[in-house]
């Protein structure tokens, strides 16, 4: 059976099914997945084996057998904790085939195969009976359903079905509840990945003020939650209004209900400000006495305590519908909706001299169902695109570029998606401007948003969009005049990985026939620069474990390998890295520039070299990153901003993925005695736009 995988072709700027091989979906699946992150998380797995101990003695005072249901086993780590605390039998349901046959050798070599059954199959398929997959109901419960925002997994389904059909009723439960903690606080940062903020521009004749249309500015958004590793976010960059309260908590050991609810709680500001963003977590008590307790509380929260690191578990950033301005002390009412999988909140105040009865009144209001994005504006850009769109110091330097090579007469291509180019041209006197938007010309029709935001500015007859892609256009779309002036970002909606967006190249290849001989190129090229670095923690997600808590675990280890040795270890991959802090442990280097304002070439571009290693460290990886080069002097980097200290702490593009290369020695677990310098090859392959690259400590 082959499957079929959506990838980004580079040179087309669009997505495309490619057929691969039977196996790649798994490996894909297993080299992508955060187990080992869940292996390193000491935190969690102490937390877990005390409360499955302390469940089993319960369970035994009271003179039963321990019979263990564990949903979701993974590795098998929760149910052989709960052989070796004495449990009489366990069930450990793992519906991932590979990650089932890996637990049943897991479960063999640690000795547990006469107490611990994984059976291959979604907990909603289980039977139970003399015939059935559990001989009877179990009378412990653990799981780890969980994801940041505690039920976009699933997890509310999977105990209701489990309280109904194979749990007895009264069960114990690892864990016994887990509660959803809130706080109201104002961020310009984090409310900037939600909408567009006006743009302002200095043209010739006074100063021009670029607005979102008036749909954009009251879309609700999307209700997918945007989790992140708050840790990594400054205090400077939001500001508390309200205590962190707890909103609501589900008891796991009682039956669990999924379908649709609310929850309110009544707040009151600490500070006046404007309410822009619930920031969320949740924490797990293992006990019913909340002794043992796992908690993702971000660093203010909990200062006095050691922060365990973790990528599985985040926090979450919810962006209500609309700004509210609130007052100290005031009373407002925080409503959480949540469905069978995602939660989104609604901020109300209190009308005045309000009592239970107008309480009630506002529950009668509360909708529902989840927010859907009208504008299309979200479903378009994504939040980091939002961030960078509303970064003015960003939009300031192409500014200053288009200043230097727009004349009166231009005529002007922008080929971008989703671009505000095409609008900051036009105010800076470009005679003609129009624009292409290649990637997504059938996906959530970018074409009716600009339409929208032309006539917010009056600009429904100064900008033409062209319906085309680069090499369908024709000399009718310009109105037969040749381009002068060719600009982009570039950004594209398709792109992964930062060369991606050399999807500009190819289309500007693909569009030279109506370039003006002396046309001007913005950005005129790029390059690509790479970084020798040590990470702080990111590192965890592709090292092996080896044993976790007591249990070889060696055998998820191997699998991880294999499937990094099937493709991704030789690929770099895509990360944040602002979220995920790191030290240079060289010199940032140019490893390969492309040049726009000739064609694409048809031969590949290669380097090969060496980067001295600077400082002492681990070596865990390269990072790359793209520059683009938009006019003399004016670049902007899609990566490294700045390397703040002798120490080589790195300050990155927080609108950017940017791409990570892990070196063996993190995957193979090796230390290497101080190597002092890393050599590479790097080969982008123009057929494809691909980069192929290798590196040797």
């Amino acid at each position: 059976m082959k499957t079929f995988c959506g990838r980004a072709n580079p040179t087309t700027g669009s997505m495309e099914w490619i057929e691969e091989g039977e196996d790649y979906d798994y490996h894909q699946e297993i080299a992508r997945s955060r187990y080992a992150d869940m292996l390193h998380d000491k935190d969690r797995n102490v937390k877990y084996y005390q409360g499955i101990r302390a469940a089993v003695s319960r369970v035994k005072e009271r003179g039963e057998k321990a019979v263990v249901l564990d949903i979701g086993t993974g590795t098998g780590l929760l149910s052989m904790m709960a052989a070796s605390a004495g449990a009489d039998f366990c069930y450990a349901i793992e519906v991932f085939k590979p990650m089932a046959n890996v637990a049943v050798k897991i479960v063999e070599k640690n000795g547990f195969s006469d107490k611990i059954k994984v059976i291959n199959k979604h907990s909603t398929e289980v039977t139970v009976g003399p015939d059935g997959d559990m001989q009877c109901r179990a009378n412990i419960l653990v799981t780890e359903l969980f994801d940041t925002e505690l039920i976009g997994e699933g997890a509310l389904p999977t105990y209701e079905h489990a309280h109904k059909y194979l749990v007895q009723e009264g069960c114990e439960a690892v864990p016994h509840r887990a509660t959803v903690y809130v706080q109201l606080v104002e961020s310009r940062r984090m409310w900037s990945w939600k909408k567009l903020f006006p743009v302002h521009v200095e043209a010739e004749d006074g100063e021009k003020i670029l607005v979102p249309p008036s749909e954009m500015e009251n879309c609700p958004g999307v209700s997918s939650v945007c989790d992140i590793q708050l840790n990594q976010m400054p205090s400077s960059d939001f500001s508390t209004l309200s205590d962190v309260v707890t909103m609501f908590s589900v008891d796991f050991s009682k039956p669990v209900q999924s379908a649709s609810t609310y929850y309110r709680v009544q707040l009151e500001p600490v500070k006046s400000g404007k309410a822009q963003i619930v920031l969320s977590w949740w924490d797990i008590d293992m006990d019913p006495s909340g002794m043992i307790n796992c908690t993702m509380a971000p660093y203010w929260v909990k200062p006095t305590s050691a922060l365990q690191w973790r990528d599985h578990w985040m926090q979450c950033v919810y962006f209500l519908p609309r700004e509210e301005p609130v007052l100290q002390g005031e009373k407002l009412y925080l409503t959480a909706c949540r469905d069978e999988y995602s939660v989104w909140y609604n901020l109300q105040k209190a009308r005045e001299g309000e009592n239970k009865a107008g309480e009630e009144e506002h529950k009668a209001d509360v909708c529902v169902e989840s927010p859907v994005c009208r504008c299309r504006a979200h479903l378009l850009w994504n939040r980091p695109r939002f961030g960078e769109l509303n970064d003015q110091d960003r939009t300031r330097q192409y500014i200053k570029s288009l200043r230097k090579i727009l004349k009166t007469d231009s005529v002007c291509l922008c080929i971008s998606d989703g671009s505000l180019l095409p609008v900051l041209a036009h105010y800076l006197g470009a005679k003609q401007v129009q624009c292409l938007q290649p990637s997504r010309i059938d996906l959530y029709h970018p074409y009716e948003l600009w339409q929208a935001f032309f006539k917010a500015n009056h600009l429904e007859d100064k900008i033409k969009i062209i319906e085309a892609r680069p090499e369908l256009l024709k000399p009718s779309h310009l109105e037969d005049k040749k381009i002068s002036v060719l600009v982009g970002e570039p950004f594209f909606t398709t792109s992964l990985l930062p060369w991606h967006n050399l999807y500009f190249w190819y289309a500007r290849t693909a569009v030279s026939t109506h370039l003006a001989s002396n046309v001007t190129i913005l950005p005129q090229s790029a390059s690509l620069h790479m970084m020798i670095v040590e990470f702080q923690d990111l590192w965890r997600i592709r090292s092996p474990c080896g044993n976790c808590e007591g249990f070889d675990v060696q055998t998820m280890d191997d699998m991880i390998k294999d499937s990094l040795n099937f493709r991704e270890s030789k690929e770099a991959e895509p990360h944040p890295l602002w979220e995920y802090p790191c030290k240079s442990l060289s010199d940032p280097q140019e490893v390969l520039t492309f040049d726009f304002t000739k064609t694409v070439p048809q031969h590949c571009l290669s380097t090969e070299g060496s980067v001295k290693l600077l400082r002492k460290g681990r070596s865990h990886g390269a990072v790359l990153w793209m520059e683009y080069h938009l006019a003399a002097d004016i670049s902007v980097s899609t990566g490294l901003m700045q390397l703040s200290n002798e120490k080589g702490n790195c300050e990155w593009n927080p609108h950017c993925k940017q791409a990570v290369y892990f070196f063996s020695s993190v995957i193979e677990s090796e230390i290497l005695t101080n190597p002092t310098a890393v050599t590479y090859s790097i080969n982008f392959d123009t057929k494809t736009g691909e980069i192929a690259m290798d590196f040797k400590l």
